[in-house]
């Protein structure tokens, strides 16, 4: 299986050390969003984990302590844009704090495994199409070498944030217009040694050589493994996503309202309010992050707890011919 860490919040940013302990006591506890009373305990034990996926905008705290991670095949989704404090609220330094930590956790895993996302695109005075391709431009720049691909999408009209977006003066380019831009990114790009792809987008823009991302990626999972994911309609696709998003199934174990970067375009926190209420709920050595397990409360193992991949278990005919011989 697949761990999803996380669609809702950023656990190497704040939850380092509570997703480690996890890792040792080899389970996490989640509570499902639709129905408060639905408690899943999902296994994380190596021998079932076939990859852990991250999702960050500051992955500064997990790098040093990624040793303890040793067991697991494991891949970052980063999100790195140009904005400023006016979009992306608590964030570090780009140039002085992120870029570098794009560029050492790189160094530390490959390049392959840290996919630049650069998303959400919002267009507004502040940010017009020209300081987009500035700052895809430079930000590509020092990401050379660093990075195999691109991932970029435009921002969803969310109900929970259109005001704010409506507020921000923030548009919704036209197909023209987000064609117009895909051919400038996918440039920018390949001039930096990279592929891009987008994140559940309706338009279709694989005539420009540009496909729909899986961010649950099959693909790379079995390239980070060296195995092979069965291709059932199952596994395939993540029927609780969005019908564009092209990711194949995980078990998500973060928690809503407790992400504390405080962007604006952010579909996970309800308010800060919330998140401070969230975060005072936090507690490192608790099985389920930001959140209590209440008396006469029932936890239930999570369905389809097992291995995806699977490794071809033909005896070589080197194995055949000396029969005796012993590893080591």
């Amino acid at each position: 299986m697949i761990i999803s860490a996380s669609r809702r919040t950023d656990i190497p940013a704040y939850f380092t050390e509570w997703f480690l302990n996890r890792v040792k006591e080899g389970y996490a506890v989640v509570r499902n969003p639709m129905n408060a009373k639905q408690l899943s305990r999902i296994s994380l034990d190596p021998e079932l984990v076939d990859c852990i996926v991250f999702w960050t905008k500051n992955p500064v705290p997990l790098i040093p302590r990624l040793d303890e991670l040793k067991d697991y095949c494991y891949y970052f989704q980063f999100t790195l844009t140009g904005y400023g404090k006016d979009i992306e609220r608590n964030l570090p330094d780009k140039k002085k704090v992120l870029i570098p930590a794009f560029q050492q956790l790189a160094d530390k895993i490959g390049p392959e495994r840290v996919i630049w996302r650069y998303d959400p695109i919002m267009i507004n005075n502040r940010y017009p199409l020209d300081w987009h391709y500035r700052a895809f431009e430079e930000i590509a720049g020092c990401l050379k070498g660093y990075t195999e691909k691109c991932v970029f999408s435009f921002v969803d009209d969310y109900f929970k944030i259109k005001k704010t977006l409506d507020d921000m003066g923030i548009y919704y380019p036209s197909d023209e217009e987000m064609r117009d831009m895909a051919i400038r990114i996918r440039e920018i790009a390949g001039a930096n040694n990279m592929k891009v792809a987008t994140c559940a987008e309706k338009i279709d823009l694989e005539d420009l050589g540009i496909d729909h991302n899986a961010c649950i990626d099959k693909a790379l999972v079995e390239r980070l493994t060296g195995g092979k994911i069965k291709d059932t309609k199952k596994n395939l696709k993540d029927a609780a996503q969005r019908n564009d998003c092209k990711c194949m199934p995980s078990k998500e174990i973060g928690c809503h309202n407790t992400c504390s970067n405080g962007c604006i375009y952010c579909y996970a926190n309800y308010s800060p309010e919330s998140v401070k209420k969230s975060m005072a709920k936090y507690d490192p050595k608790s099985p389920i992050l930001c959140d209590t397990i209440n008396p006469g409360e029932e936890v239930k193992d999570a369905t389809d707890q097992k291995r995806l991949v699977q490794y071809d278990q033909q005896i070589s005919m080197f194995d055949m011919l000396m029969p005796d011989r012993k590893d080591g």
